[in-house]
């Protein structure tokens, strides 16, 4: 695969020491593991090749293979997650918790300051909090197969929009004219500015010759 190149891609993640599985997009592995889970959509997901859609170690992997392809490897902490820093754990007054309404239940997950961590221990106190990366120092195993390329324009806009939101290509009416992308959503779709932003800078930097992007909410009696 060269950069710039759309796939959709089919692979399942474990941690190396234990064997865990943390992430897969395969309903058959999913459901012969019994960690099968009905809310999550399973099936090849797009990806963008040198895009920052996967991590390092993965879109590497992907640069060395074709479409149809399967492959087995490795990642190393420092092309996966990264290495673990103490710095990142934190101790944080038990009070500061109790102002906020937050229960302090070691194992339990909390965000503070926009920054996601787990909590290890609550002690004298003091709660110690690691914001490291929960993946921070593992050696991955990856088992990945790249389904296939995307070559259509629209389907290409179609791709993105999934990757970000996971709105379907049904539901959605792509049209590129010249330097305009125009997406209109067949269904009502609650979708922050932001997040069209993120789509649009998208769509311009590596679908060519698009370079403006216009997205149309159509209301009306079904």
């Amino acid at each position: 695969m060269n950069s710039g190149d759309f796939v959709y891609i089919e692979y399942v993640g474990k941690i190396k020491e234990s064997g865990e599985i943390f992430d897969l997009t395969r309903k058959d592995v999913a459901k012969k593991e019994n960690i099968y889970n009905e809310e999550i959509k399973y099936g090849p997901v797009p990806i963008i090749v040198d895009a920052d859609f996967v991590m390092t170690g993965l879109n590497e992997a992907l640069k060395e293979m074709n479409v149809g392809e399967k492959k087995n490897f490795e990642i190393k902490p420092e092309k996966a997650f990264g290495e673990r820093n103490t710095e990142l754990v934190k101790l944080i007054p038990e009070a500061r918790f109790k102002e906020q309404d937050m229960d302090a239940t070691p194992g339990s997950f909390v965000t503070i300051n926009k920054l996601k961590g787990r909590i290890l221990s609550v002690d004298g106190g003091r709660v110690k909090v690691d914001f490291n990366h929960p993946l921070a120092g593992k050696t991955l195993e990856y088992e990945i197969e790249i389904v296939s390329k995307i070559e259509d324009q629209t389907e290409k806009v179609k791709a993105l929009i999934y990757y970000f939101t996971s709105i379907p290509k049904e539901d959605l009416e792509v049209k590129i004219m010249e330097k305009l992308a125009e997406i209109e959503f067949k269904k009502q779709f609650n979708m922050m500015r932001e997040v069209k932003e993120m789509i649009a800078k998208n769509i311009v930097k590596w679908i060519k010759p698009v370079e403006k992007v216009k997205f149309i909410d159509v209301f009306g009696s079904e």
